[in-house]
């Protein structure tokens, strides 16, 4: 469900940046690479109400298509004003009731919770969203990969760099045709039956066909390994802050030991001097990708937080 008449589009990419940018949120959904991913899937509106850019989406992770949410109101200035920050969400409340739907925002970064509660003194409650805490690496240790701590990751490295020949270079455009056959064939792997799940994997292939597309004009940071002439890893971040870079997408051939190891480090080795941190994102709740994520040993999670009003009647 669209709250908003605004689209996540090209031509706004100026004027949404310079909100996303105007305040150092550091939580990797909020910049326009990773809305413009994630545009359809999320279904993400937005609107200018008062000194503050509204972005809303809808939870598609929820079996059920989800419920809307609104992400945590966003500031040019880089400071948040009480009274019209009160406004603009006792606006956007009333738009969710007109579409007959409870308010809520999500992925609220901590910097800005103490301005939600000035704004809004006694009448909100937070829930911490472990699930989607982004995890945060040193960019020159996932390049280097030295120490004990990454001792195993090493090991899958060496043994690919000594067993496969490869090549890495950028994903470009002209290459979404490729690409696409390596996300079905990726997709086509995972053998999955459920059909909430199925759904989802049909929605991030159109979002992969748009992204491939558009890989200059929206600004991604791309990386790709082929084996014997086909791509078999790829991954597609974006710029997040003057020293992050976020990973929005990872992917590889579990057929070649290593191969996940060889595109991360790749894509690491790959970024400029300035790029210190490596944001790649949160796990969603699920066990297995949670595990991975702490055994790349991160140097900082980014809290996020579920809002709500105590009164969800008033005003």
């Amino acid at each position: 469900m669209f709250i908003f008449d605004g689209r996540i589009t090209l031509e706004d990419r100026a004027l949404l940046e310079e909100y996303l940018n105007g305040f150092d949120y550091r939580t990797s959904g909020l910049s326009f690479t990773s809305l413009f991913m994630w545009k359809e899937i999320n279904m993400f509106s937005w609107e200018i109400i008062g000194d503050y850019l509204c972005i809303t989406g809808a939870d598609n992770l929820d079996p059920v298509m989800g419920e809307p949410f609104m992400l945590p109101p966003l500031t040019r200035t880089g400071v948040y004003e009480p009274v019209g920050l009160r406004a603009a969400i006792t606006e956007a409340k009333r738009r969710f009731e007109e579409k007959g739907k409870p308010f809520n925002m999500m992925l609220v970064p901590v910097p800005v919770l103490a301005a939600l509660g000035e704004a809004m003194p006694g009448e909100l409650e937070f829930e911490e969203d472990r699930a989607n805490f982004d995890y945060v690496y040193d960019t020159r240790e996932l390049a280097e990969l030295k120490g004990r701590a990454f001792h195993s990751k090493k090991n899958h490295l060496n043994y690919f760099l000594a067993n496969y020949a490869y090549e890495y270079g950028p994903l470009l455009p002209d290459m979404a045709d490729e690409a696409m056959d390596f996300i079905r064939a990726f997709n086509e792997r995972k053998n999955l039956e459920d059909p909430h799940e199925r759904e989802l994997l049909a929605f991030e292939e159109r979002a992969m066909q748009d992204v491939f597309h558009h890989l200059d004009t929206v600004g991604y940071l791309t990386g790709a390994i082929r084996i014997g002439g086909r791509i078999e890893a790829l991954s597609i971040g974006g710029h997040l802050g003057g020293n992050t870079v976020t990973v929005h997408i990872e992917k590889a051939n579990t057929e070649f030991r290593g191969l996940y190891q060889a595109i991360n480090n790749e894509f690491c080795k790959g970024m400029d001097a300035g790029i210190t941190r490596i944001n790649r994102e949160e796990d969603m709740g699920i066990p297995g990708l949670r595990k991975a994520k702490l055994s790349y040993n991160p140097i900082e999670l980014i809290e996020k937080y579920t809002v709500r009003l105590k009164n969800p009647c008033s005003s």
